[in-house]
């Protein structure tokens, strides 16, 4: 049997959400789920980027597990089940590769994801504009280079990278007239269009904007880390002037 492992998983599920079962499993349902889905794919992008297979491994079974609970909770309300789960995608990805399963010839990535972004649109017929399908529970930097990337497809984009650097410029003139202003309610607005601005600046260059802050946050602490080492006294006590060399030490010391 090529699949023994994941036949004799399926079963075990099955086993843990039986009346003999666990009674942490038989209480879950899809709703109580989804702080363990966002969890888990999150600690999968983490392995990832650590580059260790081992580690990776366990995390997309941790994946694998929240696709099996979902799959294992529709059967026993008679919605589906995980053959249903798979067929569906099997025919999706059958569908949406005509370059590999059918007649249609193409030569690069780029025509791939246009055929496949039209091939998308005909299968959901019920979306009447480019913003309908972006899920509401995105995180906010997530959601904004997917709405920027959407508006660009039918040709809502800045004619030139000066274009928008003169909006990111405008923005923050608009933040500060609000904080000169003293209105918050503005202050957040105009903020909020400065990081969509800036996500823009991120996709025009094609820079994913999650995975940079990413980068940025974990090169912080990584600094604030060595800062703490360096210190002699608490940073509580330390006068700007003092903190700025220390925060120059550790750079120096860990790039």
């Amino acid at each position: 049997m090529k699949y023994k492992n994941l036949e004799e998983l399926i079963g075990v599920i099955e086993t843990l959400r039986s009346e003999h079962g666990c009674v942490w499993d038989r209480a879950q349902t899809h709703k109580s789920l989804i702080p363990n889905m966002v969890e888990e794919a999150y600690e999968a992008v983490e392995a990832i980027n650590e580059e260790k297979p081992e580690h990776l491994r366990e995390e997309l079974g941790d994946v694998l597990l929240q696709v099996l609970l979902h799959s294992q909770i529709a059967k026993e309300e008679g919605d589906y089940d995980i053959e249903d789960v798979a067929k569906e995608l099997k025919d999706k990805l059958i569908h949406r590769h005509p370059h590999v399963f059918g007649n249609v010839h193409v030569d690069t990535p780029q025509e791939v994801a246009e055929n496949w972004d039209k091939l998308k649109q005909e299968e959901k017929k019920e979306r009447h504009s480019q913003m309908d399908g972006i899920p509401k529970t995105f995180p906010a930097l997530m959601a904004a280079q997917k709405i920027s990337k959407r508006a660009v497809k039918v040709g809502f984009e800045w004619d030139s990278v000066e274009t928008l650097k003169d909006c990111i410029k405008s923005e923050y003139d608009e933040f500060f007239e609000a904080v000169k202003a003293d209105n918050k309610d503005a202050m957040e607005d105009e903020m909020g269009d400065i990081f969509f601005a800036t996500v823009n600046l991120a996709r025009w260059y094609k820079i994913d904007a999650e995975r940079a802050l990413l980068r940025a946050n974990k090169k912080f602490m990584k600094r604030f880390r060595k800062m703490e080492e360096l210190a002699d006294k608490p940073l509580t006590e330390y006068s700007l002037d003092e903190y700025d060399k220390l925060w120059k030490r550790a750079k120096k010391a860990v790039g």
